[in-house]
């Protein structure tokens, strides 16, 4: 393995879309929603330490959840944990840990990845990584991984690539969640994909870009460069972060620069960010149903989710296109395809309810 190579994991979301199975104190990267026996962040853990030194692996996560990492992930070293003190998506943690990697090795180049995407073929994975690698290694370029779209879906990011058909391709334009006509007509074009969120760079190049597009956030940052791994960083990051703008990369980043590259991923991947989705790359049953658990029972139901987080017995009858989720302490009965609207759903239920349901 090349000791250059490092991946960060980026492990801090809550998951709403997965409630009330994926909750504050327990969000979906550290469950198992395809009944794997491996939870989403394992399953992510166990794919980049095929091709990158376990010592190079980093996770980002959210204070709250650093016990759940070290439980299931237990071949982890603490001070590969970078906790962020408040949640301020993903372009202030990702130049955290950036600026901790730099420290440690200057050369490095950098595999940046959600912790709870699915990803079926591990080695059409690695391959496209690797190419990635090989990429940035001789370029200056900051590389992300196009998906080829087989829906019209609202809820992904797009990208857009020139006319000329090249596996690796400048990308001439970023595109935040469009609507579905827009959507359907990127179906059909070639050179529409989605924004998988998974990056290559390497280290120096990443930062110049922080350094350039995001000088305050650079700054800030940089400050506490001295402090990085030492007894002192945490002080520094508890003191700091608070302060840094809530922004994504993409934002911060990637449709800034003009040296933003894409590889058409050969691999099957989803994000699976609602439970639609999961229903969309699941295997189902003579129904279409996909049945997640015990103790279910079905009479005429078709095309539905039934996902069973509980040790209570769900009966359901005459159900179709339905997301049926039961946890200890809430049901959930929700039209499927309606996902992008159940946040807002949640925070109704909050609202009058309670934080317990958080």
């Amino acid at each position: 393995m090349n000791s250059n190579n490092y991946a960060l994991i980026m492990a801090g979301g809550i998951g709403s879309r997965f409630w009330p199975s994926s909750r504050k104190k327990r969000p979906k990267q550290f469950q198992d929603f395809m009944g794997q026996g491996k939870t989403l962040i394992q399953q992510t853990y166990n794919r980049f330490k095929i091709f990158i030194p376990k010592e190079n692996i980093f996770i980002l996560t959210n204070e709250l959840h650093e016990q759940l990492v070290l439980e299931q992930i237990k071949e982890i070293d603490p001070s590969r944990i970078l906790l962020e003190p408040s949640m301020k998506n993903t372009a202030p943690c990702i130049l955290y840990a950036s600026l901790k990697i730099k420290k440690i090795n200057p050369l490095a180049i950098i595999l940046t990845a959600p912790s709870d995407h699915l990803i079926k073929d591990d080695l059409s994975f690695s391959n496209n990584i690797k190419l990635a690698f090989d990429y940035v290694r001789s370029n200056s370029a900051l590389i992300t991984f196009a998906v080829k779209p087989n829906r019209p879906d609202t809820g992904y990011g797009y990208l857009e690539r020139e006319e000329k058909k090249l596996k690796i391709f400048p990308v001439k334009k970023f595109i935040e969640k469009p609507s579905l006509k827009k959507a359907k007509i990127y179906l059909k074009s070639e050179n529409y994909f989605w924004n998988s969120g998974i990056f290559v760079w390497k280290v120096k190049d990443i930062i110049s870009a922080y350094k350039k597009f995001q000088p305050k956030m650079f700054k800030l940052l940089y400050n506490g460069f001295s402090f990085y791994n030492t007894s002192d960083e945490i002080i520094f990051i508890n003191k700091n972060y608070s302060l840094l703008e809530d922004i994504s990369i993409d934002y911060a980043i990637m449709e800034k620069c003009n040296n933003c590259f894409s590889i058409i991923a050969d691999f099957d991947w989803s994000d699976i960010g609602t439970w639609t989705s999961l229903h969309d790359k699941t295997e189902k049953n003579k129904d279409f149903n996909v049945v997640v658990k015990d103790n279910i029972f079905l009479k005429d139901v078709k095309r539905s989710l039934i996902y069973n987080n509980s040790k209570q017995l769900i009966v359901a009858s005459g159900l179709k296109d339905f997301i049926v989720v039961l946890n200890d302490d809430v049901l959930l009965i929700y039209p499927k395809g309606d996902d992008q609207k159940l946040k807002e759903i949640v925070e109704n239920v909050k609202s009058k309810y309670g934080k317990k349901y958080e």
